[in-house]
């Protein structure tokens, strides 16, 4: 396994609404579970002259565990090799709810922000990248960032959480049917959730000029994610004349990571880094 530089605690003054009694966390095959202490675990750029941009990494997982390895490390040394500082984030899942994992991500931008120069990173230039759950995650941080309920009342709170630019892969993006992903959503907003609570989780309903440039990857082949949810996250983008890009490949499941062999979607990394080029955030 790949081993980052540094573990940050991610809510030093004390986790909002601890959970001591939840115990220590579950780990299985490079996956994690039970979470009650986030991090951040930074991975340096891996070139002698870095690009100056940073990407917070939050794995998948239905709101219910993190897929740390697959869609968290192997991720962090694919962008520290094209000198992007790279942040895996554990954040808090179901045992929690919401608004814990939108708290979590926003602490995260804000952090990685304030630090930006420890990190020889621009404050202009951190961006969210997310897989399944993990992309609801990075989408709420580009829609809901000043939402009072992200907010607990520590000065950082002053520090902006919106990121520059999203990266989403295969994400759960609405909780309405027909496409929900019903695990994500009972995990976050529980089974009865009121109408106000569904929309405001449904991010593509979120989306307005604010919300930061966007790259989507979903595949065909997903049988956990629909595919609408990429799509109605793109024709949002798209109506507030944010920009965006999508790819819609036909091969691989869900959950498919940097996986090989799985037709076109596996090179899925090389049109993220033109879109990271054609933005400007690597060289």
């Amino acid at each position: 396994m790949f081993a980052s530089q540094t573990v940050l605690p991610l809510w030093p003054e004390g986790v909002p609404n601890a959970k001591p009694e939840l115990g220590p966390e579950r780990w299985d095959q490079g996956r994690v579970a039970n979470i009650s202490e986030p991090t951040l675990s930074v991975y340096p750029a891996g070139v002698d002259r870095p690009s100056g941009t940073a990407v917070i990494i939050c794995p998948g997982g239905g709101y219910t565990r993190l897929s740390v390895e697959r869609e968290g490390n192997q991720y962090a040394q694919w962008l520290s090799s094209l000198g992007i500082t790279a942040f895996v984030l554990k954040y808090r899942q179901a045992e929690f709810g919401h608004p814990a994992p939108l708290q979590d991500i926003l602490r995260a931008v804000r952090m990685v922000r304030a630090e930006a120069a420890k990190y020889g990173i621009k404050p202009d230039r951190i961006g969210v990248i997310g897989s399944s759950a993990g992309g609801h995650l990075a989408a709420t941080a580009g829609t809901l960032f000043d939402l009072p309920e992200g907010k607990t009342g520590h000065p950082l709170d002053n520090v902006s959480g919106r990121p520059d630019f999203l990266m989403l892969l295969y994400p759960v993006i609405t909780m309405e049917p027909p496409a929900v992903h019903a695990g994500s959503r009972k995990s976050l907003i529980g089974s009865h959730p009121t109408p106000e609570l569904v929309r405001l989780m449904s991010v593509d309903k979120q989306v307005n000029e604010k919300t930061p440039p966007t790259l989507l990857i979903h595949t065909q082949a997903d049988q956990a994610v629909p595919v609408e949810n990429s799509i109605l996250f793109y024709q949002a983008l798209t109506r507030h004349h944010v920009p965006a890009e999508m790819y819609l490949f036909e091969k691989g499941g869900h959950g498919m990571g940097m996986k090989a062999g799985l037709g076109t979607s596996s090179d899925w990394t090389r049109r993220a880094e033109e879109w990271l080029r054609d933005h400007k955030l690597i060289q």
